[in-house]
């Protein structure tokens, strides 16, 4: 296809960075779920930005960070896989907190990794939630940052995904700089994501609402069955789902649970709407939750829960 552009964009940065929310916003679509918690992230989202002109497919990835489990480390490995192939690699640090120690680890990782053939770019997210004077703060951290690591920053884009502040000029920096080929992916598709890995995901999300500090990382979400039920005519169809919340400890499953099953409830309810708006289908949703004790340090219960 003459004058087409197609090729591979990573957002990286350490966790809660904004890459997930810019994610979303680029693609024009939910793809990813969404969390004021680190982490929330766990293994790398393709989505597909279509324009006439041009394709680029978006891999949102974990956070980069220094891992104290064997899932942080099998997060970070997928990371430094995710980043090794694409054309662009662009780094996410919030606006709403000064450069850090966990922005400067991710930096340096990405600098001795040196993606080969892929363009650099600095994207400072977030910049809906502090002051002009403060972006303009992070803009001279973020040069400073390059500097001291030995990145050349390509672009550096202040963003907001939010309000879409500067979000089609990273689209059209993005273009600009990928390789001349046909699309990898049909005009209307947003993301290769299996709808039973975004159910999972969306359950996920609704359980990490308004949790305590160290439940959202042990939360994971298995989806083991679901299909439409069979007895229900053409013009009223159901789909059925059972999913399991794993937790790693009991006085984690109470919590989750609530009391009465109020949370579980509450939980099933936020998570049913947003399947229901994915896979425009009404939904019966059957949650149960089970303790995997300890499961982000055991590589069979790993496996097991798809990582």
């Amino acid at each position: 296809m003459k004058d087409y552009r197609c090729g591979l964009a990573c957002l990286v940065g350490r966790p809660n960075a904004g890459k997930s929310t810019l994610a979303n916003a680029l693609v024009g679509s939910k793809i990813a779920i969404t969390s004021n918690r680190p982490q929330t992230t766990r293994h790398v989202i393709r989505g597909v930005v279509t324009r006439p002109d041009a394709q680029i497919v978006l891999l949102d990835t974990p956070g980069l960070h220094k891992p104290r489990t064997l899932l942080g480390q099998r997060l970070n490995d997928a990371v430094r896989e995710a980043w090794a192939h694409v054309d662009v690699a662009a780094l996410c640090i919030a606006a709403d907190a000064p450069v850090g120690p966990g922005d400067e680890f991710v930096a340096r990782a990405l600098a001795r990794a040196r993606p080969k053939g892929a363009t650099t770019f600095a994207l400072v997210t977030k910049t809906d939630a502090v002051a002009p004077a403060v972006i303009a703060e992070r803009l001279a951290e973020v040069a400073e940052l390059g500097a001291r690591v030995g990145i050349e920053w390509a672009e550096v884009v202040p963003v907001s995904a939010v309000t879409g502040a500067q979000v089609d000029l990273l689209t059209e920096l993005m273009i600009a700089v990928m390789p001349e080929g046909p699309p990898l992916y049909p005009d209307g598709e947003v993301t290769d994501e299996p709808e039973e890995v975004l159910v999972a995901e969306l359950i996920r999300e609704a359980a990490l609402e308004g949790v305590s500090d160290e439940l959202p990382h042990s939360i994971a979400v298995v989806v083991e069955e679901m299909g439409l039920r069979e007895d229900r005519p053409e013009d009223r169809p159901l789909i059925d789902i059972h999913a399991v919340v794993f937790v790693e400890r009991d006085s984690q499953k109470a919590i989750v649970i609530g009391r009465g099953g109020s949370r579980l409830k509450h939980v099933g309810s936020t998570a049913r709407k947003g399947i229901e708006a994915l896979l425009g289908t009404p939904v019966f949703l059957d949650l149960r939750v089970k303790v995997a004790k300890d499961w982000q340090r055991d590589p069979r219960q790993l496996r097991r829960l798809g990582f």
